[in-house]
Parts: C-alpha cells; structure tokens; sequence
C-alpha cells in the first residue's frame, strides 16, 4: 500500500482545472493520509468563489486511484482561504483585495454590476464590504435597502490617544460605505475634485471595515481623480469595467480600460450588462477580446434585476428560484479567479502561496 508521502506527490501532480498549474506548484495540497483501502486528500482553494470543484475532485479521484489501483475510495475534503495583494495594508486596514468597478460613461448600471459582484463573493462565502465612491450620484444605499447616518465611534490607543471611525452600514449581511448615508436623496453633492479626493479617503480610510477579503469600490463614471487617488492609496487588487452591448457605450469602456492601465490597475475584465434584445449582445465580448482583456459574462436585460434594484432587494437575486442567479454568481466566481490568476502570473510573486 502507498504510504502518505506518495499520495501527497501523485496529488501534488495533477493540473488545476481553472489555473492550469499543478496542485503542488500552487501550494493547495495540505495534507493526505491512508487507510487500508481508503486515501483522505485535504484541499485548501485560494477563494470560496473556485467554479470547478467536482472537477477537481474528479481528476484528483481519478489520479490517485490510477496510480495506486489498491486504492479503493478517495475522500478530497476542500476549503477556502481568500488569497491577495494585502491592498490596506498600506494605509493599516485588514483588506485582502480591493476591487474598482467602473464604467467610462454612465448609465450602464455600473452600480448595480457592483452591487451584485458584492453580494455574489458573499453568496460564495467570502467576508465582503461595498464603498459607494461615486459621490455626485450614490445609488448603492437604495440598491440595497438602508438608509440611516452611519455611527461615528471614538476608539483609544493603548497610549491614551483618542480617532474617530465610521461604522459601515450593514444592509443583509453586507458593510456598506456611501454618501448616500450622509445627505437627503435629493440633495445634490456640489464640490470640486479636492472635496471628492477628501471624502474618498475617509471612507476608505476612516471606516472600520474590519477584516474583509473583497471591498469592492463603485466607482464615479468617466475617468477623473478618483482612479488615480485609489491607486496611489491602495494596492488594486484589479478594476471591473461595466458596459452596455451598444457601440457608443463601447468606445467609452475602451477609454475606462485605458485608464486603469494607464495608472497600473490591472483590468480583471469586462461585464456586459443590459444584454437583450434592446441594447443587442456581444458587444463587450468583441471588446474585451480586442483589447487583449477576460470578458467575465453578461447580465441579461431582464426586468428583475430592475424590480429587486428598486425594491433595494438586489440581495435576494441570489435566491434559489432567481432566474439570474447562475448568471450573478459566474460573474462573481470570475472576478476571483482573475485575482487569484493576476496573483499567480505577477513576475514579482513567482509562486503563489496558498498555504
């Protein structure tokens, strides 16, 4: 019989379905033991959202009892820990990754795109914050249904020194940041860039976000000051692009991805929302291959995701008998991946560490 070891080398040789690296390389391997006839392979993912888990599974079944036909059953017991770029650590904050989700024009429904990336990373398990940084118009607190001033809370320092922090908004399970919050809905935001750079770097900063693996930003539309305040106070985890099939949103989407290469954010991908028979279809995918970019899905122009975004129930697209839900939650699983994949192919990480 096979000792341990063995198992651990044969499984260590088996090529990830969705990263295409063997699973020793990738560091996911934690351990393997043998009983009798039976062989238990532990597994750790790098985020909750992996799509190919009966996958893997399978080709790890397959591989071990291949190599070692006395084996009869093989147990593969798989977790998750979310991998990142540590994108607070620069400014003291426990943020895995830190996603922008932008758009080169508005009325894409780049809110809602961002909004259902949160929702669906949470759906998959991972601990997540959304900040509303589209001043001028937050959409984010009726997306999802809160409303209320965020409490400011004094915190102490073990030296006596006394700073304030703003506790995020929960609405179903998520923390939320947004201006929004702060004036009346029909109170307009009246300030120039410096003001927007200000609150931008509060709610980032001075929020008590906690321990998150995903905060993803919803971003103003066009591409202004706030790209380039981000990524000079946060390592980007990546940036979403958000466009309509139409040609007129495409030519802008080109420059949003023009943008975030030009202040080094890497593009995780473009999302095709409103796709349907108004707006038409491909136009993203046809995009993102042209620019060298993932194209990570489509939202189908479909009248719930509208109904629940009004209702402030985007949360509940993520329901069983939600006719979106698969689409919601593909998109979500690709914004992962791509961060997981970004994490592994960067030059200055030659491996990426999983364990």
């Amino acid at each position: 019989m096979p000792a341990s070891a063995d198992i651990l080398g044969t499984v260590g040789s088996v090529i990830d379905p969705v990263l295409q690296f063997s699973l020793s390389h990738l560091k996911m391997v934690r351990e393997a033991s043998v009983d009798g006839n039976n062989a238990v392979v532990s597994i750790e993912l790098p985020t909750p959202a992996y799509p190919a888990r009966a996958a893997l599974t399978a080709a790890i079944q397959q591989a071990v009892k291949t190599a070692f036909p006395d084996i009869t059953n093989v147990d593969v017991n798989i977790t998750a820990v979310v991998k990142g770029k540590d994108s607070g650590g620069n400014i003291g904050l426990k943020i895995k990754n830190v996603i922008a989700v932008g758009s080169g024009k508005g009325g894409v429904g780049k809110s809602t795109v961002a909004t259902s990336i949160a929702y669906g990373l949470q759906h998959w398990g991972a601990k997540v914050g959304l900040m509303d940084a589209d001043v001028y118009g937050p959409s984010v607190p009726h997306l999802v249904g809160a409303s209320g001033q965020p409490e400011v809370r004094q915190y102490r320092t073990q030296d006596g020194r006394t700073f304030e922090r703003i506790e995020p908004v929960e609405a179903h399970g998520l923390k939320v940041i947004s201006m929004g919050f702060m004036v009346d809905p029909d109170q307009a935001v009246i300030w120039r860039g410096p003001m927007l750079v200000k609150a931008l770097t509060q709610f980032m900063q001075q929020t008590e976000w906690g321990e998150l693996d995903y905060l993803i930003v919803d971003m103003p539309p066009g591409t202004g000051d706030v790209a380039l305040t981000l990524s000079q106070m946060v390592s980007l985890a990546g940036a979403v692009v958000v466009c309509t099939p139409q040609q007129v949103a495409l030519l802008d989407a080109g420059k949003a991805i023009s943008m975030f290469n030009t202040v080094k954010i890497p593009v995780l991908g473009m999302v095709e929302n409103m796709t349907g028979e108004i707006f038409g279809r491909g136009g993203a995918k046809a995009k993102a291959e042209a620019m060298g970019v993932p194209f990570l899905g489509e939202l189908p122009s479909n009248a719930i995701i509208r109904e629940h975004g009004d209702e402030g129930r985007m949360a509940f697209l993520f329901d069983e008998e939600s006719p979106v839900r698969e689409q919601l939650l593909s998109i979500a699983s690709n914004v992962a991946m791509g961060i997981a994949k970004n994490l592994l192919e960067r030059p200055s990480m030659p491996t990426l560490e999983l364990l």
